[in-house]
């Protein structure tokens, strides 16, 4: 299995691409294709890379507890105490073997639930000297497969473009590059440019942002770019805060561990004079110190965690980030599809004068039609229109020229139809300001007019009227085009004549006031972050209870100071015709106040939110990207939903809690009242051994643990790591309990 050399092949054309990848432009047959997959393996080397047993195994034991009691049992086998070597030996296995357990089940369980929510691919296989589209599992791609790539999608492997149409691919994650760039199946000339910079190679781990193309599979899995810097990629995610908390929490015990144990052995040298007996004393309250079944704890949690949130249609992609769920108390959500029904009716086909008109649904459906990009919910609305697909004889009447695909800069996009093979047309549709902006004339009752400023303003005050109703509106243009052989671009998106509007209801969900309610009762704000316009926004937020008397637009946001930013993202619940970089701004602002942010997102313009925000919230039916970025993927897109696996992120984090207080306040106990005792009595209060099969028994009860309950009052406020409160815990209760120890050590020396 060799790996194909993708700057040789960014060299080359479509023609040998094919002869040498033993393909061709129809792809290869799905028998071909599975004897590839016996050959070249699975195209997911990242599970592989995650859920290795021997992995698991080897990162069980690695934690700095075990590291301490493996050293402890080396001192002891050293000084003969066999005994004490033999139990400290039995709670490192036991802790590990544990942990492995959960860990190696619940990456099990995790594969499983992920395969529910996997993303696919569109591949070409031939019949019949054509090429048919089938929907296959990303993992199932082989070398020589050929795709279908569109906005939204993620590169599934190392690809070289074989056509495209204003095929614009976001490679961030790989070079850096902020900006998409643009990828043609143009032959790459020079060769010995920057790799990212092969205008018709397309890499793993990046995303389509706009436009389309097909393109044949390079390399696969391991052989692809992002595989064969995988291991350094996978664990440059950034730790969460719990884990940074557990961290320090074990880090500050060890320090701690290393000035107390010290003493305690000069202590008990002098006043004993035996060193040996005071030397294994010592270790075996090091031992007493050691919360050994931290990890073993937390993993179960997180595991115990995951399926009872599954149950309530919450999967987890990333175990760790199940306490910054519970931890949220700003949540931002896209408006569509979480406040309302995300079932989007067309309701008006309206001229410019606010009558009905055929002409209005006519374009706007051959737009839709003709459309190969990524079809979203406006889309399907017009298209249910299913009658006219006869009825305008799309099929022998129209066909296909050219297409202009949407990006987020234009916010719209056109497609070039054929008429009867005697003219084109450009039909363009999308956000009202956008359109007006490419046009110059207006069709009123069949005649022609120039847009001058007068009929703008009526015109555009007549969406705003609808807007205000709570109906998203996309405005409608054309032109005709003289039937002439080139490739359109969007410069040739100028000179339209406005038409008219659709408009469109997507009414609020049942649920969704209750839902917000509930959740600023469980201490979560709730922001909108739309790219709608703001009456429109500010109608659904009206009704469903979301404070919206002051919304702030993304071209506010532009304009202010970036200091000013986290002032006005607190400030403001309400932010409308947002683009995705306005969207990252805001949630980074958000968290520079010490907010823990959580993002919910369906879209491609929500992928850099998701990535950067504490925890990313997607559903499976999201585009690629926005469930890639995503930590937290819900099988149904409802807030109450949300609110469910919040409460059982809150519980989750209860439980560990009440391990790392019990632990730590019980262990320090137990040091201090067997310091203080070895200084009064004449004699060792316990035998090293005495103390570290108590601690070994102590240490099986607490596996109990993960399955408590959580009060009902602990889940009402989000719950943060606060290592200075574990701290005190410890240093008060443990005391306390030792006044017990001391009682009870009186009793027995005086009375008994």
């Amino acid at each position: 299995m060799e790996k194909n050399d993708l700057r040789q092949l960014s060299g080359q054309q479509c023609e040998k691409v094919f002869e040498l990848m033993k393909s061709s432009a129809h792809g290869i047959a799905e028998y071909e294709a599975q004897a590839r997959l016996k050959i070249h393996g699975l195209n997911n080397f990242i599970n592989e890379y995650k859920f290795s047993w021997a992995k698991k195994l080897f990162k069980s034991f690695r934690n700095p507890f075990n590291i301490l009691l493996v050293g402890l049992a080396g001192i002891s086998l050293l000084s003969h105490d066999k005994r004490a070597a033999i139990v400290l030996s039995v709670m490192v296995l036991f802790s590990s073997i544990l942990r492995f357990i959960q860990e190696y089940k619940s990456g099990k369980e995790a594969e499983k639930l992920r395969a529910l929510v996997g993303t696919k691919a569109i591949v070409y296989r031939p019949e019949a000297d054509l090429a048919k589209k089938y929907e296959i599992a990303i993992k199932n791609l082989v070398p020589g497969d050929v795709i279908h790539l569109s906005a939204g999608d993620m590169i599934p492997a190392d690809v070289r473009i074989i056509s495209s149409k204003d095929l614009f691919i976001n490679q961030a994650t790989l070079s850096g590059e902020a900006f998409p760039v643009e990828k043609t199946s143009n032959v790459s000339v020079n060769l010995e440019t920057d790799l990212f910079d092969l205008e018709n190679i397309g890499f793993m781990g990046s995303n389509v942002v706009s436009g389309f193309g097909k393109a044949i599979v390079l390399n696969t899995g391991k052989l692809t770019y992002l595989g064969s810097i995988s291991e350094h990629v996978l664990e440059e995610r950034e730790t969460t805060a719990f884990e940074r908390g557990i961290t320090k929490f074990s880090y500050l015990l060890i320090k701690f561990m290393f000035v107390m144990v010290p003493l305690v052995f000069v202590i008990n040298g002098i006043s004993k004079g035996d060193w040996i007996q005071a030397f294994l004393f010592a270790i075996a309250v090091a031992v007493g110190l050691t919360p050994e079944m931290l990890p073993m704890i937390v993993t179960t949690n997180l595991a115990k965690g995951a399926v009872a949130m599954a149950k309530k249609k919450v999967i987890v992609k990333r175990l760790n980030s199940i306490q910054n769920f519970g931890a949220i108390n700003i949540l931002c959500t896209d408006k569509t599809g979480t406040l309302t029904q995300d079932k989007v009716v067309l309701i008006k086909h309206i001229d410019v004068k606010g009558e009905e008109s055929d002409d209005v649904l006519k374009y706007a459906y051959l737009n839709s039609y003709f459309q190969t990009g990524l079809k979203n919910l406006l889309d399907v609305a017009i298209l249910s229109q299913a009658d006219l697909t006869n009825e305008l004889k799309v099929c022998t009447d129209y066909s296909l020229a050219d297409e202009i695909p949407f990006d987020f800069e234009r916010r719209r996009m056109s497609v070039v139809i054929n008429e009867l093979h005697d003219h084109h047309e450009l039909i363009c549709k999308g956000a009202v300001e956008e359109i007006f902006d490419v046009c110059t004339k207006v069709k009123i009752k069949d005649q022609i007019y120039d847009l001058d400023d007068s009929r703008r303003s009526e015109i555009y005050h007549l969406s705003e009227e609808l807007n205000q109703d709570g109906l998203r509106v996309i405005a409608i243009a054309y032109k005709e085009i003289p039937n002439i052989n080139k490739v359109y671009s969007r410069e040739d998106e100028n000179d339209l004549i406005l038409l008219g509007y659709v408009a469109f209801l997507d009414p609020p969900k049942e649920s969704a006031a209750p839902a917000i309610i509930s959740l600023k009762n469980a201490g979560v704000t709730i922001k909108i972050l739309t790219g709608d316009n703001e009456l429109v926004t500010r109608k659904v937020c009206n009704q469903v209870g979301v404070l919206s008397d002051k919304i702030i637009l993304g071209s506010e946001i532009e304009r202010s100071p970036e200091d000013e930013i986290p002032v006005i993202a607190e400030q403001y619940n309400v932010f409308a015709k947002l683009n995705p970089d306005q969207k990252r701004k805001i949630i980074k602002a958000l968290q520079s106040k010490g907010n823990v942010v959580g993002y919910m997102g369906d879209g491609i313009n929500d992928a850099p939110a998701l990535k950067v925000s504490d925890i990313g919230i997607s559903v499976d039916s999201a585009v690629d990207i926005a469930k890639e970025v995503a930590d937290i993927i819900l099988l149904e897109k409802s807030l109450m939903v949300l609110k469910d696996g919040i409460i059982e992120g809150r519980r989750t984090f209860g439980n560990t809690i009440k391990y790392i207080k019990m632990s730590a306040s019980s262990n320090f106990g137990n040091m201090f009242s067997m310091v203080g005792a070895s200084l009064l009595l004449p004699f060792l209060p316990m035998l090293p051994i005495q103390l570290l099969i108590q601690n070994l028994l102590y240490d099986i009860s607490q596996t109990a643990i993960p399955f408590d309950k959580v009060d009902a009052e602990y889940t009402l406020i989000p719950r943060k790591w606060d290592i200075s409160n574990i701290t005190k815990y410890m240093f008060f209760i443990g005391p306390i309990s030792s006044v017990f120890d001391y009682i009870t050590f009186a009793l027995l020396w005086y009375i008994f």
